[in-house]
Order: C-alpha cells, then sequence, then structure tokens
C-alpha cells in the first residue's frame, strides 16, 4: 500500500460509557519518527476489554473518558515514519500493545513490562486497537511469516501471557504443572507450558468446552470441579505428591486456594489472574512449611520473537480457539458475546478492516 492510498478517516468502535459502543469516524494518525501505520486486520476480545466495557475499571485502571478498547491485535504496514528501518509498506505484522520508556530502571532491567510510564493499548487513558489504522513505535512491532494467520498473531498476546508465567516460575521440561481456569489466558497458558516441554499438564474448569479446548491444547488432565476434587485428581495422578508448577489464570479464589494446594514440597506458584477483590485467605503455614516461591505475573517482557516463532511451527493449532468472528461494527455484539457466551464462546475475533 502506498502512502497515497491510505484514507484520510477511518472508522473506530469508541466506548463513550460502559456497556456502550459508537462507531465513528476518526482521522487517521499520521506515523511520526520511529513509527508505522498498521492496517489492523484482526483484533482478539480480551477479558480486560469485556472488563472495561461492563464495569469501566479494572483496579487501579478506570474509565474516566471515551476510550477505544482492544489489544491483542495484528495486521499490515501502511506508512513508515521517518527512521524507520526494520519495515516496509505491505509487511504482515504483531503488535506488543504496551510502549515503554526505555530508560527507566525497570526497563534498563529488562523488566520493561513494569516500566511506570507505559502506554498500553485501550489501557486507561490510551486507546486501543478497535480500529481501522493504528500507529506504534517500531521496536514494538514484529514481522510474522506468510503462513502465520493475523487471528493466530493477535492470539500472541495472551500466549506472551502464557511464556512470561513460564519463565517466572522457571518450568522445566519434563516437569507437572497445574492451570487453573481455561478462558483464553489460561487455554495459550496450556499451549505455552506445552512449548516449554511440561510433561503433565493438569487443567481445570466449569465449562466443557473449554477442558475440550485444554486438550486440543496439549492438556493431559482436563479436570471438571464441578464433578471432581481438583486437587484430589492432582494428588492421586502424581504418586500423592503434586505438581512442580501452578497457574492460577481466573482470578478465582477458590481457584488460587487449589493452585497453591496441588503444589509439591517445593513447588512454585504463578499468580496470573487478576480476582475482583484485593485479598485472598492463604495457608501461610503451608507455604512456609512447604517452601513455596510465589510468582506475580503482570503481562510479559521479551517474549514476542520466541511466541511467534513457536505458534508458525504448528506444534498446537491456535486457529481451532477462534468461535466467532465480527466485524467492526459489530464490536459491541462482540464484547456482549465474549461477557455473556462463556460456555459457548472460547475466543471472540474482530476484523476491522473485513476478513481476509
Amino acid at each position: 500500500m502506498t502512502q497515497s492510498s491510505i484514507p484520510a478517516t477511518m472508522k473506530a468502535a469508541v466506548m463513550p460509557r460502559p456497556g456502550e459502543i459508537a462507531i465513528q469516524e476518526l482521522p487517521v494518525p499520521q506515523a511520526g519518527p520511529g513509527e508505522v501505520l498498521i492496517k489492523v486486520m484482526a483484533v482478539g476480545v480480551c477479558g480486560s476489554d469485556v472488563h472495561y466495557y461492563e464495569n469501566g475499571r479494572i483496579g487501579s485502571y478506570i474509565v474516566q473518558k471515551p476510550i477505544i478498547l482492544g489489544h491483542e491485535c495484528a495486521g499490515e504496514i501502511s506508512a513508515v515514519g521517518e527512521g524507520v528501518t526494520r519495515f516496509k509498506p505491505g509487511d504482515r505484522v504483531a503488535v506488543e500493545p504496551g510502549v515503554t520508556c526505555g530508560k527507566c530502571r525497570a526497563c534498563k532491567e529488562g523488566r520493561y513490562n513494569l516500566c511506570p510510564k507505559v502506554e498500553f493499548l485501550a489501557t486507561p487513558p490510551y486507546d486501543g486497537a478497535f480500529v481501522q489504522y493504528i500507529k506504534m513505535r517500531e521496536d514494538f512491532v514484529f514481522p510474522i511469516p506468510d503462513s502465520l494467520s493475523y487471528e493466530a498473531a493477535a492470539l500472541n498476546e495472551p500466549f506472551s501471557v502464557g511464556i512470561h508465567a513460564a519463565k517466572r516460575s522457571r518450568l522445566q521440561p519434563g516437569s507437572t504443572v497445574a492451570i487453573m481456569g481455561m478462558g483464553p489466558v489460561g487455554l495459550m497458558a496450556v499451549a505455552a507450558a506445552k512449548a516449554f516441554g511440561a510433561a503433565q499438564i493438569f487443567v481445570t474448569d466449569l465449562e466443557p468446552i473449554r477442558l475440550e479446548a485444554a486438550k486440543r491444547m496439549g492438556a493431559t488432565h482436563a479436570i471438571n470441579v464441578r464433578e471432581q476434587d481438583a486437587v484430589a485428581v492432582i494428588k492421586s495422578l502424581t504418586n500423592d505428591e503434586g505438581v512442580d508448577v501452578a497457574w492460577e489464570t481466573a482470578g478465582n479464589p477458590r481457584a488460587l486456594q487449589s493452585a497453591m494446594a496441588s503444589l509439591r514440597r517445593g513447588g512454585k506458584l504463578a499468580i496470573v489472574g487478576l480476582p475482583a477483590q484485593d485479598e485472598i485467605p492463604l495457608n501461610i503455614p503451608f507455604i512456609a512449611d512447604n517452601e513455596l516461591d510465589i510468582y506475580g505475573i503482570f503481562r510479559y517482557a521479551n517474549t514476542y520473537p520466541s511466541g511467534i516463532e513457536f505458534l508458525a511451527s504448528r506444534l498446537v493449532d491456535i486457529d481451532a480457539l477462534i468461535t466467532d468472528r465480527y466485524t467492526l461494527e459489530q464490536t459491541r455484539e462482540a464484547l456482549e458475546r465474549a461477557l455473556t457466551n462463556k460456555s459457548g464462546s472460547l475466543k471472540v475475533m474482530v476484523y476491522p478492516n473485513g476478513q481476509q
């Protein structure tokens, strides 16, 4: 695409207030120095998008003015700004949605996900990707091979959370892992555990469709917590020892307690999901007696290239997770679908420029 073929205006799905989406005509952004303009081809609906749509806030992040949601995205380079060397128009790319300062202590330590000045798509006050075009700094944009669909490339964002959890909790090849909660992040975490070589992957959820999807992603044991005691099943299948690593991805207090109880002595717990409440009772003597390591997981850092490489390997059929597809004009329906159809939907995808 040449610069001259880029339109002056674009459609955007704007949330004027929680529970409402308005399709508006906005100016197409201009790529400045070091930036690229991206024609957005696929955007996944994330749990955070649904939370903002339903409640207008996540913890300390509060929607105070109209905002554009969506941050799991991929597309095609339409134009490049001055000084850009890594991309040209027509390149297919995945977008890492959090642009950091590169100068603070966290950035310099390589833990740039903790940068206090991060500008993260669709996190107030920054607009997101339910638009036809976005601009991004080129160092947060990554090439994708022709063999990788835009949808799968967009899902590298939640996949990166799983990669980060695996790295933080030192998941080793041949180890055992329990993952509590099979929403989209949990399902991508299963793929990450498989990528890191886990020998046994135990998963829990309430919904049969999600447990079936987890098995397709690589889970070896799927436990419906409506029917079985997850901790008892995990203990019985690990010689009463428990697993090496447990990840809680649902933000559910009981799931977090179960994740911790499923660990062997010396095991590692990663807290991925964000619960609605600030405080959850945990068995402190159990933590001390068993010398457990507990890791907080906030987004990810340095995961995008390896994530793209794994997704392109086709070892896991990520595209099979996509159950619902909507146009940009149907963004409200897409959010409602993700909010209300947990027993039937896995991943909801929006196509700002139509399906290709």
